[in-house]
């Protein structure tokens, strides 16, 4: 292991826990805990559990992998074999390669709680774009390539400081690992539910085949005029049919938003919406597709922290932060659209 992975790896896993890897984490079966650790539903079970023991996770990451051979695990579809190295569209190969790991208490409630969301964030991206607020991490690729091994340590490190979920950041072109990773995981006792925090831009075949893995779903819906999206996001004019499919897929699998009697988030969708200058994001038409085609009821994360960055100053449209207007008017689209549940 060369010197800078290995310091990658030791300050990983110290903001993880403060405990040495091999130190005990309680008797998850019994619902004891170490101290200061929240307290965990003694009735929840992580649905990857069961298709662990039916064999199907196994089945699932064979299928994966074999998508690396032609990749097509987003809608780019750009057919690169990273199993024999070559990259993708994303900039990734078949490496494994993550920027961080540690609690956050940035998300949204559901997912915070007490002890934080265990928060991962993988290097690279599938969509890229212009005013990418990651764009170090997504754009340029900033990280440290880990084995399999290692990401189950660092999910079961995040378990032991308390952390709530793991919450899996820009997973797209990654998923193969994650499934390995997450059976090695579980062989060691790992029991946290997982979220799938992405962009929105997914192949729904693939989302489907997640189906019985993630118990959270978080992803964005960015843009629903295709024309901005290719504008905005390398060329991505296919997104708003892509986001609104792969969102419905994941709304049939996990439903509405259910929490335990802490407010924690146990299984659910979350979705994300970015409100950008000038409407560019069409939010208007954003609350009505969740009042129509999904439920009123359906968790909503309406953002407004949206801020210039990367290379978003070469377009003047969104050079700027939103209004206070702005902000006023997407939240009156949300309530006319009969919205119920939006966490602001």
């Amino acid at each position: 292991m060369d010197a800078s992975r290995r310091e990658f790896l030791k300050q990983s896993l110290a903001a993880a826990t403060p405990l040495a890897l091999s130190a005990p984490r309680g008797d998850m079966a019994s619902g004891n805990t170490l101290p200061g650790m929240p307290a965990k539903s003694s009735s929840f079970e992580p649905a990857y559990l069961k298709t662990e023991r039916e064999g199907r996770l196994a089945t699932v990451e064979k299928q994966l992998w074999e998508i690396f051979r032609a990749c097509r695990l987003c809608p780019r579809a750009c057919g690169a074999n990273r199993l024999k190295g070559e990259t993708g569209f994303c900039s990734s190969t078949s490496r494994l390669k993550v920027y961080s790991c540690g609690p956050h208490f940035g998300e949204e409630k559901p997912l915070v709680g007490r002890g934080g969301s265990g928060t991962i964030f993988f290097s690279n991206c599938n969509l890229l774009c212009c005013f990418c607020q990651n764009w170090e991490i997504n754009h340029r690729g900033d990280g440290s390539y880990i084995t399999h091994e290692e990401l189950a340590e660092m999910m079961i490190g995040l378990e032991r400081r308390g952390c709530h979920n793991i919450n899996f950041v820009t997973p797209t072109h990654v998923v193969p690992h994650l499934v390995r990773s997450l059976r090695i995981a579980v062989r060691k006792g790992f029991r946290l539910p997982l979220v799938y925090n992405n962009g929105g831009y997914d192949s729904p075949d693939v989302i489907r085949m997640l189906d019985g893995i993630f118990d959270i779903y978080l992803p964005d819906f960015k843009y629903q005029d295709g024309t901005l999206a290719a504008k905005y996001s390398s060329g991505a004019a296919d997104y708003p049919q892509f986001a609104a499919a792969t969102i419905k897929e994941m709304h049939r699998q996990v439903g509405e938003l259910a929490v335990d009697a802490r407010g924690v988030a146990r299984r659910g969708l979350i979705i994300r919406h970015l409100v950008m200058p000038g409407n560019i994001a069409g939010t208007d038409r954003f609350v009505r597709w969740v009042a129509g085609e999904l439920t009123p009821t359906t968790r909503v994360n309406l953002m407004a922290q949206y801020r210039p960055e990367h290379k978003a100053f070469t377009y003047s449209e969104i050079s700027r932060r939103i209004t206070a207007e702005e902000w006023h008017q997407a939240l009156l689209w949300a309530k006319e659209a009969g919205l119920k549940n939006l966490d602001l």
